[in-house]
């Protein structure tokens, strides 16, 4: 196994077990050293949802995960076509099926096949017939060609190894005048070395964070237009919560990202 499979296989191990255990403690990742693990509804309040989004998602679904709220910018309308990179227990998805009603249809793609069995029971338990979730890669999305009109996503493309191919997969899959409306963790510093080899500190969503100034040139050589790339008001307070004593703020911040295809 190159070093390539063997961080994602790292990756995948480790949201396997969030899966099974049903909460990630707050960390994006779930397996930084985060100390005591923190309450799953106040790290979802933190990094930006209201109390009004956890009654319209079930429980199982909220593990915690996650930097910010990418549904807060994704202006979603009634009839639209969502897919979200990296669902996890299926949450954003949830959310997302309430703002485009019935006539919408919402699709996850999670890599984790324990993940996408927790978000599989969670819609059958629901009843809810437009949406499902796929297992799958996001640098090779089982989606079709110009078929979405917004994608979302939160705190995962951080976690891929090649994010070059997740912006041209997700510039394929929507149609003309989709959008994106991400929500991750990226670079505005150098990272350390010891930190970028550390493979916990990966699946923790900080060693894998590329610079912001790369992030804009992959989304421009992808074709994206009108974009933007703006840190969260309480990047440092969600950083900081992860790892107290690390002082990662000091290189990287939670953002949010949009771009369009036109």
């Amino acid at each position: 196994m190159n070093q390539k499979e063997e961080t994602r296989a790292f990756i995948r191990e480790n949201y396997a077990q969030v899966a099974q255990s049903g909460a990630a403690g707050g960390c994006c990742g779930g397996s930084c050293s985060c100390g005591d693990p923190m309450d799953v509804i106040n790290a979802t309040m933190t990094i930006g949802y209201e109390a009004g989004d956890l009654l319209n998602a079930p429980a199982e679904s909220n593990m915690g995960l996650g930097c910010g709220n990418p549904l807060a910018i994704a202006s979603l309308k009634a009839g639209e076509v969502v897919l979200d990179l990296g669902s996890g227990g299926g949450f954003d998805c949830f959310l997302a099926r309430g703002q485009v009603g019935e006539t919408g249809y919402v699709i996850g793609v999670d890599m984790t096949p324990e993940m996408i069995k927790l978000a599989r029971n969670n819609a059958a338990k629901s009843g809810y017939t437009n949406m499902e979730f796929r297992l799958g890669e996001i640098e090779h999305l089982p989606v079709a060609d110009a078929s979405i009109d917004v994608i979302i996503s939160n705190c995962v493309i951080n976690l891929s190894l090649e994010k070059e191919k997740v912006f041209r997969e997700a510039y394929r899959v929507l149609k003309n005048g989709g959008r994106l409306a991400l929500s991750d963790v990226v670079a505005t510093a150098e990272l350390p070395e010891d930190v970028k080899k550390d493979l916990v500190m990966v699946a923790g969503c900080v060693a894998g964070a590329e610079h912001v100034d790369k992030i804009r040139a992959m989304m421009e050589q992808a074709g994206f237009q009108n974009i933007k790339l703006i840190p969260k008001d309480n990047s440092k307070e969600i950083l900081n919560n992860w790892l107290p004593d690390r002082k990662i703020e000091d290189y990287v911040a939670s953002f949010i990202i949009e771009g369009e295809k036109n």
